[in-house]
């Protein structure tokens, strides 16, 4: 047999991540030093190459991508590199790619390990996007690509693979000085342009890298800056809702009238569905991202090797929200039957699409979030071989991870009882006309003040919130080889994790009621106002609606007003949440413990190469979990176990035909929000709506079957097959039983209540679970086939199906409770990325698209609406460079090169627009040089 061994020098496109070598597998290890023959490749093609012999050596179903693929492909940050492994699809928020959803399971089932370590980053996000992750899920855009020289997505489960994950396992690897083994000096800018912000945003990486004493002790330092400015634009409508209150049908609430003309349209006006908060808006994102890895590798003898990591990311930036929009429309029960309608039109799907409308308030909003993420890891690792059989590992460290919303302010504008007001969305629910019936760029058409007598919230809103995730590990593995044909692995994996999530809020005096409040002498709606400007470019607005309005000032009122204080004022107290928003305080405390065995193999049968393993792994989970009930903290405790068998079986029929099985038992832990205790009593109704920190993971058993076919180094055809049983799901539900089996405190009781006490209790609860199937394929292959220029073209093509069902509860108070088949939450039943390259001497080029199908958000949907969701997207991005020199590149990219919408609605038989927004077009140039 004849062995090549790939050695890659690649530097990555404006970045700094230099590259990788040996990444042989074991069979190219194993051969003699006469038989391995050396082939230098440089370029795309060479690290698509390396990651497919990658993958070939796995044991596991893996998918990998390697340095240069990372940063030759135009990616804002991690979370868009990974859209292009196969079943790999991504959601963004604010025009990036946050988290990922792996063979339709969304991020709250995928584990991600930074350098070996399970790792979690949270950050921040609009109300529309989920708000600020407080959960499981790992936020990917707050990470660089370019600190990241290996991306692998793991799909199927072995032991020695830690527990947690029902998608997969996401391990991200920073670069090591004894990757290059010589010293490295690489330096990398970009400057950016967005369409739509108008706005010019630097990117810059450093790569330094060196070995000392004949390669025994090496060191590397790498660093990744990028500004950003976007503008995100469109309508949305707060979701629709259908009141059903059919009232006043003699006439109007203003004169003049009549307004219920003919009879009977304000039972038809108050039976259609309606948005609730009808507007435009424009959110401004400022962010500043900054990462920099740090290693240190020490090698005293041949046999031991220390490896000192570090990971800092920082994502720091701002979100203002600008919105012009009717606000009365909201109030259940005095929305629509507080205002008169004329005109009214409906469509066949009972939409009131179109009206006249007298007595609405009309609102102008301004939102400020400052917004901070800042994640850091350290690791430690000691591999020492004992002899040549037997080998052990130790990995100890530590990451944290703070999600900061120190500022969270809205300041709003209003004018009641306005007539007038027409909306249109006869030619697109996503499109709507708005004519407001005065001049919304007048100070003298607003007013300052408070709504809350018509049960609205303050004109005056503050909530800052914070999120603290922190993760400590201690692992320790041993590897023996019994013989040529079986090895033996086993080890120990602790895991301490603590999660705790606080908000303030400044809430009205009593004292404050409806009307303008008094403003300090010389300070005036004009003094507290700005223009907003050159609004909907992009969006085709219909005729008359207003490209401009008056909002307000944050920082002026803030100034004015000292709202900032925190103090009591007549504009409010600033409480910790604890005495205003107790539900938000709560915090988690973990302790994982598990052990594994497991055995590889790799043999021959009838001729046929063999190899794979299998192991079993047990592990248990303490956790204690706080919360207030009321205004009492209640701490629950509790324990349970798993016992995770696996196997992995690679077979060989014909050379390089490989067919893949496993399967394994898998878990994965409960979301940390549902798990908090806190929430509501009522002694007198006997009601709980509360948390549930007794929740059972979601257990599953998985079956993959792959095929893979590689012709050549760097061509690859595969397909393959997984399917999931879902023992379990987790939803809200209320069932009636003792309050001794609610794991509460019987301290909570009163009013004659004891632990025998049946309850009516409403919360997150473990219900029936369903299956989860579908199929990847993946092409891979150079064009060399083609006659000259062709033959330096390349393509890549991914394809995922996915089929899952799942009856979920939407409304647990009816008897018995309503429920709805959908497919799971995060799911694309259809998804695909395809790539079109071209390498040739000095010019390289690529161009990509990414497609997700439309998937469902949120189950029940609120507002009487049965589901949430979000269309189709399909994305193209390009990049191309050219080397000057050896050492000199010059680059171009274009990310979202057709301004892609992010289009999402509600209900699944109406599919009623929810929010249709774009961020524009953005475009990079660079130069990359290397020493």
């Amino acid at each position: 047999m004849t062995a090549t061994t790939t050695r890659l020098r690649m530097l990555a496109c404006g970045a700094s991540t230099l590259i990788l070598a040996g990444l042989a597998g074991p069979a190219f290890a194993q051969a003699s030093a006469d038989e391995v023959q050396e082939v230098v490749v440089t370029g795309f093609r060479a690290s698509l190459a390396s990651a497919i012999s990658v993958k070939k050596a796995e044991t596991d179903i893996v998918d990998v991508i390697n340095a240069e693929d990372i940063a030759d492909f135009p990616d804002l940050n991690l979370a868009e590199s990974l859209q292009r492994i196969p079943g790999v699809a991504i959601d963004r928020d604010g025009g990036e790619g946050r988290t990922i959803t792996v063979r339709g399971l969304s991020s709250d089932f995928t584990r991600v390990r930074l350098n070996g370590l399970e790792a979690l980053a949270t950050t921040g996000g609009k109300d529309g996007s989920g708000g600020a992750n407080r959960g499981r899920s790992f936020d990917f855009n707050i990470f660089a690509s370019e600190l990241f020289n290996r991306l692998t997505v793991r799909k199927s489960q072995s032991a020695e693979v830690e527990e947690g994950s029902l998608g997969a396992t996401v391990d991200l690897r920073t670069a090591k000085p004894f990757d290059y083994g010589e010293g490295v000096v690489a330096v990398g800018g970009q400057y950016g342009y967005n369409d739509l912000s108008k706005k010019w945003d630097p990117r810059g990486t450093l790569l330094l890298s060196d070995t000392w004493f004949d390669g025994k002790l090496g060191a590397l330092f790498s660093l990744a800056y990028a500004k950003r400015t976007t503008l995100e634009e469109g309508s949305s409508t707060g979701r629709w809702e259908n009141p059903s209150v059919p009232t006043n049908s003699a006439g109007c609430f203003q004169t003049p009238g009549p307004c219920n003309v003919p009879v009977g349209t304000y039972s038809n006006v108050n039976s259609a569905w309606h948005p609730r908060i009808p507007r435009y808006g424009r959110l401004t994102y400022d962010w500043e991202r900054t990462g920099a890895t740090g290693a240190i590798q020490f090698k005293p003898t041949d046999s031991t090797t220390f490896t000192l990591d570090g990971l800092y990311a920082l994502l720091d930036g701002s979100r203002r929200e600008n919105y012009l929009e009717v606000i009365s429309f909201s109030r259940s029960g005095q929305g629509n039957p507080q205002t008169d309608v004329r005109n009214p039109v409906f469509d066949s799907k009972g939409h009131l699409v179109s009206a006249t409308f007298d007595d609405v308030d009309v609102r102008t909003e301004d939102r400020y979030d400052r917004l901070k993420t800042e994640f850091n890891q350290i690791a430690l690792q000691i591999d020492h071989e004992f002899n040549d059989r037997f080998r052990g590992s130790l990995l100890i460290g530590r990451s944290t991870s703070i999600q900061n919303n120190p500022v969270q302010t809205t300041i709003s504008f209003d004018r009641y009882d306005s007539d007038g007001y027409q909306y249109d969305y006869t030619q697109s629910l996503k499109q709507p006309g708005f004519n407001y019936g005065f001049d919304v760029t007048n100070p003298a058409s607003w007013t300052f003040g408070t709504t809350l007598a018509l049960g609205d919230a303050s004109l005056i809103r503050m909530r800052p919130n914070k999120t603290v995730n922190v993760l400590k590990n201690v692992r320790a593995d041993l590897e023996f080889d019994v013989n040529d044909v079986f090895q033996v692995k086993g080890g120990l994996l602790y895991k301490e994790y603590d999660f705790r999530t606080q908000e303030q809020r400044r809430f009205v005096l009593g004292g404050i009621t409806e009307g303008a409040v008094a403003l300090p002498p010389g300070v005036t709606i004009a003094t507290l106002s700005k223009l907003i400007t050159g609004f909907g470019k992009g969006l085709n607005l219909p005729a008359g609606t207003p490209t401009s309005w008056l909002s307000p000032d944050l920082e002026k009122v803030a100034e004015a007003l000292g709202i900032n204080c925190n103090c009591i004022n007549q504009f409010g107290d600033f409480r910790l949440s604890g005495d205003n928003q107790r539900g938000a305080n709560r915090d988690v405390e973990e302790r994982d413990f598990s052990a594994y065995l497991q055995a590889d193999f790799d043999t021959e049968i009838g001729g046929m190469p063999v190899r794979g393993n299998i192991g079993i792994r047990h592990a248990r989970t303490d956790q204690e979990a706080r919360g207030f009930v009321g205004v009492n903290y209640v701490n629950v405790a509790r324990s349970y176990k798993d016992t995770l068998p696996s196997l992995n079986v690679v077979v060989e029929p014909v050379d390089n035909v490989m067919v893949r099985f496993a399967a394994s038992k898998v878990m994965s832990r409960p979301q940390l929000p549902n798990l908090t205790p806190g929430g509501t009593i009522n002694n007198t109704a006997r009601t709980l709506n509360v948390g549930n920190p007794l929740l059972n993971p979601i257990r599953a058993d998985t079956f993959d079957l792959s095929f893979e076919w590689y012709p050549d180094s760097e061509t690859q055809f595969t397909l393959g097959f997984f399917y999931k049983d879902l023992k379990s799901y987790i939803q809200s539900a209320a069932s009636t039983i003792p309050f001794s089996e609610t794991g509460l405190p019987t301290s909570l009781l009163s009013n004659g209540n004891t632990a025998d006490t049946i309850f009516t209790v409403t919360q997150q609860q473990n219900t029936d679970g369903g299956s989860l199937k579908g199929l990847e394929a993946s092409i891979q292959r150079p064009f060399t086939f083609l006659p000259g220029p062709f033959d330096r073209f390349g393509g890549i093509v991914n394809f995922t199906y996915v089929k899952s069902d799942i009856e979920y509860i939407t409304n647990a108070a009816a008897n018995p409770p309503t429920t709805v088949v959908q497919p799971l939450v995060g799911l694309s039943p259809y998804s695909f990325n395809a790539t079109l390259y071209y390498e040739y001497e000095k010019v390289k080029a690529r161009v990509s698209a990414s497609y997700r199908d439309g998937y469902l958000s949120t189950v029940p949907g609120g507002n009487g609406n049965d589901v949430r969701g979000k269309f189709s997207t399909l994305n193209f991005d390009a990049s191309a460079s050219y080397e000057v020199t050896d050492k000199l590149t010059l680059s171009v990219e274009g990310i979202n090169l057709t301004d892609e919408f992010d289009d999402r609605w509600i209900s699944s038989e109406r599919k009623s627009s929810e929010e249709y927004v774009h961020t524009g077009r953005q475009f990079y140039v660079g130069v990359r040089y290397k020493f």
